[in-house]
């Protein structure tokens, strides 16, 4: 990584040692639970779920977004943005996004393999023109939004060759809903209430 590009990084937490769980690896997610969702997947394959997120403007440019009954995930500028660097800006919560959705995926499918996990990290970095501030500034034609993406994925599973750790990746990847999000077009209505 360049130092004037910025990247976000998702570490995995490590599970504390038990009977069930080696130290030194990734928590496991609950194997039984999975296989319910995948059986649920399976028997209804063309099932959609609608997410909301209600986004509430507090001043300046932080936001607070709420999500189901959890506290608010707050959205901020940084200081050359013209915000209060109180948290990552809209750009940078989508890396996060897309690097947990492939963090999920990946930890997801080592456990349906049986694969152990002892380290897990997603290093993003994402490149974009924000000249125009927001069609405020140079509204010249350009691409909005990232135009590359990289993502480099750290993962140790003991005795999975890495050769099977790459693929794993790439079937992740095509599975991601996030990756897809930014892979493909999506319909997107806005309108003013």
């Amino acid at each position: 990584m360049s130092q004037n590009q910025e990247s976000i990084v998702l570490t995995g937490c490590l599970a504390p040692e038990s009977a069930d769980t080696p130290a030194g690896t990734l928590a496991p997610i609950n194997k039984e639970g999975l296989d319910a969702l995948i059986a649920t997947g399976k028997a209804n394959p063309k099932a959609i779920k609608t997410l909301k997120c209600k986004t509430v403007a507090e001043g300046r440019f932080r936001h607070a977004n709420y999500i189901r009954n959890l506290p608010a995930y707050i959205v901020d500028e940084p200081p050359g943005l013209l915000g209060d660097d109180t948290a990552p800006n809209p750009s940078e919560a989508s890396l996060a996004a897309l690097g947990s959705c492939i963090a999920v995926g990946l930890h997801a499918n080592a456990v349906h393999r049986g694969w152990t996990i002892s380290k897990l990290e997603l290093n993003l970095e994402g490149d974009l023109n924000i000249t125009a501030v927001w069609g405020t500034g140079d509204v010249s034609e350009k691409p909005v939004g990232f135009t590359d993406v990289r993502i480099a994925v750290d993962m140790e599973c003991p005795g999975v060759p890495k050769a099977e750790i790459e693929k794993l990746v790439a079937h992740v990847t095509k599975w991601s809903p996030v990756a897809n999000t930014f892979i493909r077009p999506v319909n997107l209505a806005v309108t003013a209430a």
